[in-house]
C-alpha cells in the first residue's frame, strides 16, 4: 500500500508526540518473525544510534512503508533488507526513517525484540544469507501450492 507525503509526515508526527506507533503487518518479507496480521509496535529512534540487525521503519520515496533489518550506513544512505529477500532495499536517507520495532503483538502474545531467540535469529539470518535463500523458496512452494489447492477445492466445489 502506498501513503502520500502528508499520511506520512502525520505518522511521524504520531510517533515523535505518542513515543509508538502501531501497524500491522502485510507482507512476508521479513518471515517467520513478523507474519501478516502482526501488529509491529515502532518507538522513535535517531538514525545515528541504528545497530546492525534492528529493524526500522522507513518509508520510501513512492510512499511505501517498509519495516526491514538495518545492515549498514553508506556515507548519507542507510541499506535495509527484509529477512526473506535476497537484495536489498533501494538505499534511505535519515528523513526516511521513521521509527525503530519494540515489540510484535502475535495472536495470543506478545514477542519484545529483547528476546533472547529473537536476538538469535537476527544474528542467524545476518550470518547466513543462505537462509534468505532458503525462506524466499519455501514461501513460493507454499504461495504456489496454497493456490493450486484453492483452484482445486473451487473446481470440486462447482460440480
Amino acid at each position: 500500500m502506498l501513503f502520500d507525503q502528508e499520511t506520512i509526515l502525520f505518522l511521524k508526527v504520531a510517533i515523535e508526540k505518542d513515543g509508538l506507533l502501531e501497524l500491522p503487518a502485510d507482507g512476508n518479507s521479513m518471515f517467520p518473525l513478523i507474519q501478516r496480521g502482526d501488529v509491529c509496535r515502532f518507538n522513535p529512534c535517531s538514525p545515528s544510534s541504528l545497530v546492525k540487525g534492528d529493524i526500522i521503519l522507513f518509508h520510501t520515496d513512492q510512499g511505501q512503508l517498509i519495516a526491514h533489518r538495518f545492515i549498514r550506513k553508506e556515507a548519507n544512505h542507510y541499506l535495509f533488507k527484509g529477512d526473506t529477500n535476497l537484495g536489498y532495499d533501494l538505499p534511505a536517507t535519515p528523513e526516511q526513517i521513521i521509527g525503530k520495532l519494540s515489540t510484535i503483538k502475535k495472536h495470543r502474545y506478545d514477542v519484545s525484540l529483547q528476546n533472547s531467540s529473537v536476538n538469535l535469529w537476527g544474528n542467524l539470518i545476518l550470518a547466513l544469507p543462505v537462509l534468505s535463500g532458503i525462506l524466499r523458496k519455501y514461501l513460493n512452494w507454499k504461495s504456489h501450492y496454497a493456490e493450486m489447492w484453492s483452484t482445486l477445492w473451487r473446481k470440486l466445489n462447482s460440480l
